[in-house]
Protein backbone atom coordinates (compact mmCIF):
# COMPACT_ATOMS: atom_id res chain seq x y z
CA UNK A 1 0.00 0.00 0.00
CA UNK A 2 3.05 2.08 0.09
CA UNK A 3 2.53 4.72 -2.44
CA UNK A 4 -0.95 4.06 -3.49
CA UNK A 5 -1.91 7.12 -0.81
CA UNK A 6 0.31 9.31 -2.23
CA UNK A 7 -1.18 8.60 -6.05
CA UNK A 8 -4.00 9.86 -4.89
CA UNK A 9 -2.70 13.22 -3.25
CA UNK A 10 -2.33 14.34 -6.89
CA UNK A 11 -6.26 15.34 -6.43
CA UNK A 12 -7.25 18.81 -4.46
CA UNK A 13 -10.01 20.78 -3.98
CA UNK A 14 -8.12 23.58 -3.01
CA UNK A 15 -4.65 25.46 -3.40
CA UNK A 16 -4.01 26.70 -0.47
CA UNK A 17 -4.31 24.36 3.04
CA UNK A 18 -2.40 24.65 6.23
CA UNK A 19 -0.84 21.82 8.54
CA UNK A 20 -0.61 21.94 12.29
CA UNK A 21 2.03 18.85 11.93
CA UNK A 22 2.12 17.87 15.71
CA UNK A 23 3.59 14.86 17.51
CA UNK A 24 0.11 13.49 18.96
CA UNK A 25 -1.74 15.33 16.24
CA UNK A 26 -1.90 16.55 12.74
CA UNK A 27 -4.72 19.70 11.82
CA UNK A 28 -5.28 20.38 8.10
CA UNK A 29 -7.03 23.23 6.90
CA UNK A 30 -8.56 24.34 3.59
CA UNK A 31 -8.95 27.32 2.39
CA UNK A 32 -13.13 27.89 2.26
CA UNK A 33 -13.85 25.33 4.17
CA UNK A 34 -11.97 25.72 7.64
CA UNK A 35 -10.17 23.07 9.88
CA UNK A 36 -11.61 19.96 8.25
CA UNK A 37 -9.50 17.09 9.83
CA UNK A 38 -7.56 17.00 13.20
CA UNK A 39 -6.72 13.28 13.56
CA UNK A 40 -4.09 11.60 15.46
CA UNK A 41 -0.01 11.50 14.22
CA UNK A 42 -0.27 7.75 14.12
CA UNK A 43 -0.01 5.35 11.97
CA UNK A 44 -0.53 1.45 11.76
CA UNK A 45 2.08 -0.60 9.37
CA UNK A 46 2.12 -4.23 8.84
CA UNK A 47 6.19 -5.27 9.34
CA UNK A 48 5.56 -8.35 7.49
CA UNK A 49 4.70 -6.60 4.09
CA UNK A 50 5.62 -2.66 4.50
CA UNK A 51 2.32 -2.40 4.46
CA UNK A 52 -0.01 0.84 5.98
CA UNK A 53 -2.62 -0.60 7.57
CA UNK A 54 -4.46 2.89 9.28
CA UNK A 55 -3.83 5.93 9.85
CA UNK A 56 -4.79 8.65 12.47
CA UNK A 57 -7.84 8.01 14.70
CA UNK A 58 -8.28 4.60 13.17
CA UNK A 59 -4.14 3.64 13.96
CA UNK A 60 -4.87 5.19 17.53
CA UNK A 61 -7.80 3.13 18.14
CA UNK A 62 -4.99 -0.14 17.69
CA UNK A 63 -2.65 1.17 19.96
CA UNK A 64 -2.14 -1.68 22.73
CA UNK A 65 -4.43 -3.61 21.08
CA UNK A 66 -2.26 -5.51 17.59
CA UNK A 67 -0.82 -8.25 16.97
CA UNK A 68 2.68 -8.68 16.30
CA UNK A 69 2.98 -8.01 12.92
CA UNK A 70 1.48 -4.48 13.20
CA UNK A 71 2.96 -2.03 14.88
CA UNK A 72 1.30 1.39 15.74
CA UNK A 73 3.58 4.36 15.07
CA UNK A 74 4.67 8.04 15.67
CA UNK A 75 6.22 9.09 12.60
CA UNK A 76 6.85 12.47 14.13
CA UNK A 77 8.70 12.72 17.32
CA UNK A 78 8.82 15.65 19.36
CA UNK A 79 8.05 17.59 16.73
CA UNK A 80 10.03 16.65 14.05
CA UNK A 81 10.20 13.14 11.01
CA UNK A 82 11.77 10.15 12.60
CA UNK A 83 10.43 7.73 9.72
CA UNK A 84 10.62 10.12 6.54
CA UNK A 85 8.46 7.55 4.68
CA UNK A 86 5.50 6.64 7.07
CA UNK A 87 5.37 10.70 7.12
CA UNK A 88 4.80 11.01 4.16
CA UNK A 89 2.09 8.49 3.69
CA UNK A 90 0.45 9.97 6.52
CA UNK A 91 0.61 13.15 4.64
CA UNK A 92 -0.52 11.94 1.69
CA UNK A 93 -3.51 10.24 3.66
CA UNK A 94 -4.59 13.21 5.22
CA UNK A 95 -3.88 15.85 2.31
CA UNK A 96 -6.52 13.24 -0.03
CA UNK A 97 -8.92 12.94 3.13
CA UNK A 98 -9.26 16.86 2.99
CA UNK A 99 -9.65 16.74 -0.67
CA UNK A 100 -13.43 17.26 -2.47
CA UNK A 101 -13.05 17.00 -5.70
CA UNK A 102 -10.36 16.56 -8.56
CA UNK A 103 -7.64 18.90 -8.77
CA UNK A 104 -4.64 18.04 -11.17
CA UNK A 105 -2.32 21.10 -9.61
CA UNK A 106 -1.07 20.22 -6.35
CA UNK A 107 -1.93 22.45 -3.34
CA UNK A 108 0.23 25.53 -1.67
CA UNK A 109 0.81 24.05 1.58
CA UNK A 110 2.14 25.88 4.95
CA UNK A 111 3.57 23.88 7.56
CA UNK A 112 3.50 24.37 11.46
CA UNK A 113 7.05 23.18 13.35
CA UNK A 114 8.80 23.31 16.33
CA UNK A 115 11.04 26.43 16.84
CA UNK A 116 14.61 26.09 16.70
CA UNK A 117 14.52 23.00 14.44
CA UNK A 118 17.55 22.14 12.15
CA UNK A 119 17.83 22.61 8.28
CA UNK A 120 18.26 18.90 7.50
CA UNK A 121 14.48 18.75 9.65
CA UNK A 122 13.04 21.21 7.15
CA UNK A 123 14.25 20.05 3.97
CA UNK A 124 12.78 16.74 5.81
CA UNK A 125 9.16 18.27 6.34
CA UNK A 126 9.51 20.37 2.78
CA UNK A 127 10.29 17.15 0.84
CA UNK A 128 7.51 14.97 2.60
CA UNK A 129 4.98 16.99 1.57
CA UNK A 130 6.06 17.53 -1.93
CA UNK A 131 6.50 13.79 -2.37
CA UNK A 132 2.97 13.91 -0.81
CA UNK A 133 1.57 15.72 -3.33
CA UNK A 134 2.36 19.41 -2.39
CA UNK A 135 3.30 21.81 -5.24
CA UNK A 136 4.68 24.82 -3.25
CA UNK A 137 5.60 24.59 0.87
CA UNK A 138 6.43 27.09 3.67
CA UNK A 139 7.67 26.40 6.76
CA UNK A 140 6.59 28.44 9.91
CA UNK A 141 7.71 27.79 13.41
CA UNK A 142 4.69 26.99 16.03
CA UNK A 143 4.92 30.12 18.13
CA UNK A 144 4.93 32.20 15.72
CA UNK A 145 2.33 30.86 14.26
CA UNK A 146 0.17 30.43 16.97
CA UNK A 147 0.54 34.34 18.01
CA UNK A 148 -1.15 34.65 14.25
CA UNK A 149 -3.64 32.64 15.03
CA UNK A 150 -4.71 34.33 17.83
CA UNK A 151 -4.80 37.58 16.50
CA UNK A 152 -1.63 38.82 18.21
CA UNK A 153 -0.13 41.87 16.50
CA UNK A 154 2.84 40.02 15.48
CA UNK A 155 3.76 42.48 12.73
CA UNK A 156 3.84 45.56 14.92
CA UNK A 157 6.89 46.95 16.79
CA UNK A 158 5.53 45.90 20.42
CA UNK A 159 6.53 42.33 22.17
CA UNK A 160 4.11 39.50 22.53
CA UNK A 161 4.89 36.17 23.91
CA UNK A 162 2.97 32.48 23.38
CA UNK A 163 3.60 29.44 25.49
CA UNK A 164 2.55 26.66 23.28
CA UNK A 165 1.74 23.37 24.82
CA UNK A 166 1.77 20.19 22.32
CA UNK A 167 1.99 16.55 22.82
CA UNK A 168 5.67 16.01 22.06
CA UNK A 169 7.45 19.22 22.51
CA UNK A 170 6.51 22.98 24.17
CA UNK A 171 7.26 25.97 22.33
CA UNK A 172 7.96 29.67 24.13
CA UNK A 173 8.72 32.46 21.83
CA UNK A 174 8.85 36.15 21.76
CA UNK A 175 7.38 37.95 18.49
CA UNK A 176 7.60 41.34 17.64
CA UNK A 177 8.05 42.97 14.14
CA UNK A 178 7.05 39.89 12.40
CA UNK A 179 9.59 37.89 13.79
CA UNK A 180 10.63 35.47 17.02
CA UNK A 181 13.04 37.81 18.63
CA UNK A 182 13.99 35.07 21.40
CA UNK A 183 12.45 31.41 21.56
CA UNK A 184 13.15 28.09 23.04
CA UNK A 185 11.74 24.53 22.43
CA UNK A 186 11.77 21.47 25.11
CA UNK A 187 10.99 18.24 25.12
CA UNK A 188 8.10 18.46 27.58
CA UNK A 189 4.61 18.72 26.71
CA UNK A 190 1.80 15.90 26.68
CA UNK A 191 3.70 13.12 26.27
CA UNK A 192 6.07 13.58 29.20
CA UNK A 193 2.30 14.15 31.28
CA UNK A 194 1.11 11.23 30.25
CA UNK A 195 4.65 9.02 30.93
CA UNK A 196 4.42 10.83 34.65
CA UNK A 197 1.16 9.29 35.08
CA UNK A 198 2.15 5.76 33.59
CA UNK A 199 5.44 5.84 36.59
CA UNK A 200 3.24 7.03 39.29
CA UNK A 201 0.39 4.71 39.32
CA UNK A 202 3.33 2.00 38.81
CA UNK A 203 5.00 3.59 41.57
CA UNK A 204 2.58 4.27 44.07
CA UNK A 205 -0.12 1.55 42.74
CA UNK A 206 1.99 -1.19 41.71
CA UNK A 207 -0.73 -1.07 38.44
CA UNK A 208 0.88 -0.98 34.88
CA UNK A 209 -1.61 1.16 32.31
CA UNK A 210 -0.58 2.22 28.99
CA UNK A 211 -0.01 5.81 27.15
CA UNK A 212 -3.57 5.56 26.01
CA UNK A 213 -5.18 5.13 29.55
CA UNK A 214 -2.44 7.55 30.70
CA UNK A 215 -3.56 10.16 27.94
CA UNK A 216 -7.68 9.56 29.25
CA UNK A 217 -6.83 9.83 32.77
CA UNK A 218 -4.64 13.87 32.27
CA UNK A 219 -7.79 15.03 30.66
CA UNK A 220 -9.86 13.35 33.18
CA UNK A 221 -8.41 14.81 36.38
CA UNK A 222 -5.16 16.47 35.37
CA UNK A 223 -4.90 19.72 37.59
CA UNK A 224 -1.65 21.76 38.59
CA UNK A 225 -3.59 23.64 41.16
CA UNK A 226 -6.23 21.93 43.65
CA UNK A 227 -9.68 22.48 42.64
CA UNK A 228 -12.47 23.45 44.61
CA UNK A 229 -13.92 20.10 44.01
CA UNK A 230 -11.35 17.31 43.74
CA UNK A 231 -12.05 14.69 40.60
CA UNK A 232 -11.42 11.43 40.50
CA UNK A 233 -11.68 8.58 37.84
CA UNK A 234 -11.60 4.81 37.83
CA UNK A 235 -8.51 3.26 36.22
CA UNK A 236 -7.88 -0.69 35.06
CA UNK A 237 -4.36 -1.76 34.69
CA UNK A 238 -2.58 -4.94 35.47
CA UNK A 239 -1.83 -5.63 38.97
CA UNK A 240 2.32 -5.62 38.64
CA UNK A 241 2.40 -8.07 41.62
CA UNK A 242 0.39 -11.12 40.93
CA UNK A 243 -0.04 -10.05 36.68
CA UNK A 244 -4.26 -9.97 36.84
CA UNK A 245 -6.52 -6.98 36.27
CA UNK A 246 -6.86 -4.49 38.72
CA UNK A 247 -8.69 -1.23 38.66
CA UNK A 248 -7.76 2.12 41.23
CA UNK A 249 -9.82 5.13 41.99
CA UNK A 250 -6.95 7.91 40.99
CA UNK A 251 -8.00 11.57 42.08
CA UNK A 252 -6.95 14.92 40.76
CA UNK A 253 -4.22 15.59 43.43
CA UNK A 254 -2.47 11.96 42.67
CA UNK A 255 -2.31 14.02 39.08
CA UNK A 256 -1.30 16.93 40.35
CA UNK A 257 1.95 15.16 41.99
CA UNK A 258 2.43 13.30 38.60
CA UNK A 259 3.19 15.82 36.25
CA UNK A 260 3.84 19.13 38.40
CA UNK A 261 7.54 18.34 38.35
CA UNK A 262 7.10 18.72 34.07
CA UNK A 263 5.27 21.71 34.48
CA UNK A 264 7.67 23.19 36.74
CA UNK A 265 10.22 22.89 34.57
CA UNK A 266 8.42 24.38 31.76
CA UNK A 267 8.45 27.37 34.26
CA UNK A 268 11.84 27.72 34.85
CA UNK A 269 12.67 27.39 31.21
CA UNK A 270 9.62 30.30 30.05
CA UNK A 271 11.70 32.46 32.77
CA UNK A 272 15.10 31.87 30.82
CA UNK A 273 13.18 33.09 27.57
CA UNK A 274 12.03 36.39 29.69
CA UNK A 275 15.99 36.53 31.51
CA UNK A 276 17.44 36.91 28.06
CA UNK A 277 14.66 38.96 25.64
CA UNK A 278 15.65 42.59 25.46
CA UNK A 279 14.32 44.77 28.11
CA UNK A 280 11.96 46.83 26.09
CA UNK A 281 10.28 43.95 24.68
CA UNK A 282 9.60 42.29 28.21
CA UNK A 283 8.32 45.52 29.31
CA UNK A 284 5.68 45.11 26.55
CA UNK A 285 5.33 41.19 27.56
CA UNK A 286 4.48 42.68 31.37
CA UNK A 287 1.62 44.76 29.86
CA UNK A 288 0.16 42.49 27.13
CA UNK A 289 0.71 38.98 29.43
CA UNK A 290 1.69 35.69 28.41
CA UNK A 291 -0.60 33.41 25.83
CA UNK A 292 -1.08 29.94 26.43
CA UNK A 293 -1.85 27.15 23.81
CA UNK A 294 -1.78 23.89 22.57
CA UNK A 295 -3.50 20.76 24.36
CA UNK A 296 -1.12 21.66 27.66
CA UNK A 297 -3.28 24.92 28.03
CA UNK A 298 -6.05 22.84 28.80
CA UNK A 299 -4.66 21.25 31.83
CA UNK A 300 -6.74 22.77 34.79
CA UNK A 301 -5.16 25.74 36.82
CA UNK A 302 -2.13 25.32 34.34
CA UNK A 303 -2.32 29.26 33.81
CA UNK A 304 -2.65 30.29 37.59
CA UNK A 305 0.56 28.25 37.95
CA UNK A 306 2.24 30.13 35.25
CA UNK A 307 0.54 33.93 36.20
CA UNK A 308 1.95 33.17 39.94
CA UNK A 309 5.45 31.86 39.58
CA UNK A 310 6.24 34.29 36.28
CA UNK A 311 4.42 37.54 37.92
CA UNK A 312 3.03 38.80 34.70
CA UNK A 313 -0.53 38.27 33.40
CA UNK A 314 -1.14 34.56 31.33
CA UNK A 315 -4.03 33.77 29.70
CA UNK A 316 -5.64 30.58 27.82
CA UNK A 317 -5.98 31.40 24.60
CA UNK A 318 -9.51 31.19 22.89
CA UNK A 319 -9.51 27.46 21.27
CA UNK A 320 -6.00 27.05 22.14
CA UNK A 321 -6.28 23.62 20.31
CA UNK A 322 -6.22 25.08 17.08
CA UNK A 323 -4.17 28.16 16.92
CA UNK A 324 -1.40 26.76 14.76
CA UNK A 325 -3.37 25.86 12.30
CA UNK A 326 -5.73 29.13 12.14
CA UNK A 327 -2.16 31.03 11.85
CA UNK A 328 -1.56 28.70 9.27
CA UNK A 329 -4.67 29.43 7.38
CA UNK A 330 -3.48 33.36 7.72
CA UNK A 331 -0.13 32.93 6.65
CA UNK A 332 -1.35 31.42 3.62
CA UNK A 333 -3.18 33.80 2.28
CA UNK A 334 -0.51 36.77 2.79
CA UNK A 335 2.66 34.49 2.51
CA UNK A 336 4.29 37.34 1.08
CA UNK A 337 3.51 39.88 4.70
CA UNK A 338 4.69 37.15 6.64
CA UNK A 339 7.68 36.40 4.74
CA UNK A 340 10.31 37.05 7.59
CA UNK A 341 8.14 34.83 9.82
CA UNK A 342 8.85 31.90 7.42
CA UNK A 343 11.95 29.59 7.46
CA UNK A 344 13.46 29.11 3.64
CA UNK A 345 16.28 27.58 3.56
CA UNK A 346 16.10 26.53 -0.32
CA UNK A 347 19.03 28.28 -1.05
CA UNK A 348 21.18 26.76 1.52
CA UNK A 349 20.14 22.71 0.45
CA UNK A 350 21.41 22.96 -2.81
CA UNK A 351 23.51 19.76 -3.47
CA UNK A 352 22.63 16.73 -1.51
CA UNK A 353 22.52 16.27 2.06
Amino acid sequence: MLGQIKNKALSFVSDHIGIDLGTANTLVYVKGRGVVINEPSIVAVNSKTGQIVAVGKEAKDMLGRTPRHIEAVQPVIDGVISDFEVTEEMLSYLLSKASSSSRFLGPKVVIGVPSGITNVEVRAVEDAAKNAGAREVHIVEEPMAAAVGINLPVKEPTGSMVIDIGGGTTDIGVISLGGLVNAKNIAIAGDAFNDDIINYIRNEFKILIGKKTAEEVKLSVAAVVPLEEPLEVVVRGRDLVNGLPKEVVITDSDIREAIVPSVSRLVHVAKEVLETTPPEVVSDVMRRGVYLTGGGALIRGIANLFKEELQIPVKVAEDPLTAVVRGTAVILEDTEGFKEALITHNNEFKGDI
